[in-house]
């Protein structure tokens, strides 16, 4: 499939994207290519690249295997309502909690027999989905890895969340930091992308209170006069009681990617999988926008 694309886009950049991968796993797998045929495949030119005599040939010739593993495919036509197995997801709690409730709901709906398994990802690592510990990983950080895929199911911005009834948001940066505030530090993964960010920036806040996890948040937050900076999406469940604010700055966006190893990719259970986790990370879409 790379070789097939790479000739068809002529550019690293397009193969990526058309196929929902990385820059540097498409690089990857062309270097293994490489040493597997013995010849360069591809020079550069321009902004591009172009197929040696040699690409053009084994591409053509792979069209023709790719579509009979199509035909193939589509014979063997596969039945959610049949499965009876278990998915292993790893994610910590605010993808999981926000997340595989829902989808799972929409798994049963279709296959009740299905199960599902979710074990804390923590600073997720390719070896999760090499040494077949689980089948995906969802993640605001994915393991670099030539034989992972990804794909994004949305970027949430951060916001403000405080108890309205207590005091009043922060109308400029000086405000907010004058407040004192309220995070999270995960003992596996540190401090989150968010305070890491402000840090590097110079914004220095007085933190009141640390919790280990995002459930720990509410109980400090309530009667009291903490900031606590989080992503919007807490806002609909764990944190729906607080008033939100926008931050008095800009601040980068936190994405959220589900991942998976290659050998699963065109797996057709594995494929209703990801689409199901897909549509529930889109119907928080209009939340976001």
């Amino acid at each position: 499939m790379l070789l097939v694309v790479l000739v068809e886009e002529g550019s690293i950049t397009r193969a990526a994207d058309r196929l929902d991968t990385s820059q540097s796993a498409v690089s990857h797998q062309l270097a293994n290519l490489r040493r597997i045929v013995g010849d360069p495949l591809f020079v550069k030119a321009g902004r591009g690249v172009v197929a040696t005599a040699r690409a053009v040939e084994l591409a053509e010739r792979a069209r023709g295997l790719l579509a009979g593993m199509r035909a193939f495919a589509d014979s063997e036509s596969f039945d959610p309502a049949g499965l009876d197995g278990e998915f292993i997801i790893a994610a910590n709690d605010f993808q999981r909690d926000l997340l595989l409730p829902a989808m799972f709901i929409r798994l049963r709906a279709v296959a009740p027999r299905v199960r599902l398994r979710v074990i804390p990802s923590n600073v997720p690592t390719a070896d999760l989905l090499r040494e077949d510990r689980c089948h995906l990983i969802v993640t605001p950080r994915p393991p670099p890895a030539g034989d992972l895929f990804q794909r994004r199911l949305f970027a949430d911005r951060y916001i403000c969340f405080r108890d309205a009834s207590v005091r009043q948001a922060p109308v400029s940066l000086a405000d907010y930091l004058d407040g004192e505030h309220l995070t999270v530090i995960h003992e596996s993964r540190g401090p989150l992308d968010i305070d890491r960010e402000l840090v590097e920036r110079g914004i220095v806040r007085r933190f009141a209170v640390v919790v280990a996890n995002f459930a720990g948040v509410p109980p400090f937050l309530r009667g009291s006069r903490y900031f606590v900076t989080l992503p919007s999406l807490l806002g609909q469940e764990l944190l729906r009681d607080f008033a939100q604010s926008a931050l008095p700055f800009e601040c980068a966006p936190m994405p959220m990617y589900m991942v998976w190893h290659q050998r699963d990719h065109r797996n057709p259970a594995h494929r209703w999988l990801r689409e199901e986790l897909a549509a529930v990370a889109a119907s928080f879409t209009a939340a976001l926008d």
